[in-house]
């Protein structure tokens, strides 16, 4: 009777698809490799079916798309790609606005450029879901969102218009010029004062009579949704001790964080692991210098033996082509301790549990978004090739590259 239901399911699924993808090897990232392997996709852009070919029949007349490897759609877990362009120029930085040290009110969504070249370059070797923003460099330098890999206006590309808000606690967000914050003590009070009067405003809206409640204040709105609960705090820090000053903050005021960068979280593994924090790690090639400059190649092996939540990202680069591709990190990060299985889990579902989109993205799975990356060998092998991309069943990018 179970074969029987199972059967009329998938017969039902091969009826809806508009798309089939075959692969000699599927990396469901919800179960062990599928060998000859059949994925389709609903006209809704949802996962319909996934199984052998033996259990899953490609319906006539579907378009079907075939691979050696197949992958779901690569998931960057930090990225600035869409506010920063890849000519290196004024007119297309807008990652970082350097005017004043806190200023979370300024929304992604305001900057971000769907048509942008560097997202098209990403997503022709299978990256279909950034994770984009602000960049580190300020205090709190604004709002990251996630979209996806197309679309010609942002709406068409939104997932979340408010992910996270990013600050950091480096080197980076020392003011010029001598200028606050020039410490690391100022910026730590520049933050905590920032945040009670975030409390003080939400305690004030809670209070007050309707209509007489205080005037709307853009950045006590934004750092109010952190303390709230509702939207992390994306802190980047490297060292050692600013890792360890963000998680101190983070607990005082009761509030969700994120670290992103970590260069040093092997010097801080056990206080890491304790605070039940996520880590989106720094690009494994990421240059040596700097506040960075202690930073391990083992990092996320590091990190996934100490039973850490983490992802990898491509991050900001400050010169062209202004990003890293989280597909190359990755598998330099399986030569240097991970497995493939984790190698690419920090680039599909790993990221999508730490942004809270694997119920939508991160593994194949039936009901999932069809988000789908097609390789011609091992995707961590320097000569194989992304011969294919497909977000929610419309393929995307037919190119070999």
């Amino acid at each position: 009777m179970l074969r029987i239901l199972l059967l009329a399911v998938l017969s039902t699924a091969a009826l809806s698809a508009q798309l089939a993808v075959r692969a000699d090897t599927l990396h469901t990232m919800a179960g062990p490799a599928i060998s000859d392997a059949v994925v389709l996709i609903g006209s809704d852009g949802k996962i319909s079916a996934v199984g052998p070919a033996s259990e899953v029949a490609v319906p006539s007349g579907v378009e079907t798309l075939e691979a050696v490897v197949v992958t779901p759609g690569l998931v960057d877990g930090r990225s600035t790609i869409g506010l920063t362009g890849y000519l290196n120029q004024a007119q297309d930085q807008d990652q970082l606005e350097r005017s004043a040290p806190i200023q979370p009110e300024l929304r992604a969504v305001d900057s971000y450029n769907p048509r942008e070249l560097l997202i098209e370059w990403a997503r022709g070797y299978g990256v279909t879901t950034l994770h984009t923003g602000h960049a580190p460099g300020a205090l709190i330098s604004g709002q990251t969102m996630i979209v996806k890999t197309r679309g010609n206006t942002v709406e068409e590309a939104l997932v979340r218009p408010l992910a996270m808000i990013a600050a950091t606690l480096s080197d980076r967000a020392r003011g010029a010029d001598n200028k606050s914050p020039g410490t690391r003590a100022k910026m730590a009070a520049m933050l905590r004062k920032a945040l009670v009067e975030a409390q003080q405003y939400a305690a004030d809206q809670a209070d007050a009579e309707e209509g007489k409640g205080p005037a709307r204040n853009l950045r006590n709105e934004a750092l109010a949704q952190v303390l709230a609960g509702d939207v992390p705090l994306l802190v980047t820090a490297h060292r050692a001790h600013d890792i360890l000053t963000a998680i101190r903050i983070a607990k005082e005021f009761d509030f969700p964080l994120v670290l992103d960068g970590a260069s040093e979280a092997y010097e801080a593994l056990d206080q890491i692991r304790e605070s039940g924090f996520p880590v989106i790690l720094h690009p494994t090639m990421a240059r040596s210098g700097g506040e960075m400059e202690n930073l391990s190649m083992e990092a996320a092996q590091r990190l996934r033996e100490a039973g850490i939540p983490f992802s990898l990202q491509s991050g900001f680069e400050g010169y062209v082509p202004k990003s890293r591709l989280v597909l190359f990190e990755a598998g330099v990060a399986a030569a240097n301790g991970l497995s493939f299985d984790e190698a690419l889990a920090s680039i599909t579902i790993d990221p999508a549990g730490i942004l809270g989109i694997d119920d939508r993205v991160g593994s194949i799975e039936v009901g999932k978004d069809g988000d789908l990356a097609l390789y011609d060998g091992d995707p961590f092998e320097y000569a194989t090739h992304a011969v294919g991309v497909v977000i929610e069943g419309e393929v995307v990018s037919r190119e070999t590259r």
